[in-house]
């Protein structure tokens, strides 16, 4: 019966727990949005050129900031430096691409928009955790 109460309702994980599942998520969620950040980076020249333009800001301009939040900012939030720093960029991003590129789409077709964009907040307001440049920053100006 014991077994089953603590699995049915688990104690709160212990703080380093927490932060190696928070190192797991970014890690991965992490790599996979720098994926898509590479892949565009590798296609600058041409898919600048026709890149939507939500922001009325240029083509060029967009797919740029869009790089730097996918491929730059990634580093950041993969490493935790300037973790929450790095996360606007890349909240702002799914924001435009949920919300404006794909707008009239079916959910399928902005459905990994609106996963990055959940995770993203959820990441914002956890923080980098203790395995992170941030916490090691933190803790040299202690």
């Amino acid at each position: 019966m014991n077994f089953i109460k603590r699995y049915l309702f688990p104690e709160q994980l212990p703080y380093t727990a927490s932060s190696l599942l928070i190192l797991a998520a970014r890690i991965a969620f992490g790599l996979t949005f720098l994926s898509h950040g590479i892949a565009k980076w590798m296609t600058f020249e041409d898919a600048s050129l026709s890149f939507p333009d939500p922001l009325g800001i240029g083509s060029m301009l967009s797919f740029s900031l869009v790089i730097f939040a996918e491929v730059f900012c990634s580093v950041g939030f993969i490493m935790g430096a300037l973790f929450r720093l790095c996360l606007i960029p890349m909240i702002v991003t799914m924001c435009v691409a949920f919300f404006v590129i794909h707008a009239n789409d079916a959910f399928a077709a902005k459905e990994l928009a609106f996963i990055y964009l959940v995770i993203f907040i959820i990441m914002f307001f956890t923080g980098a955790g203790k395995y992170s440049v941030d916490a090691m920053i933190r803790k040299a100006m202690e």
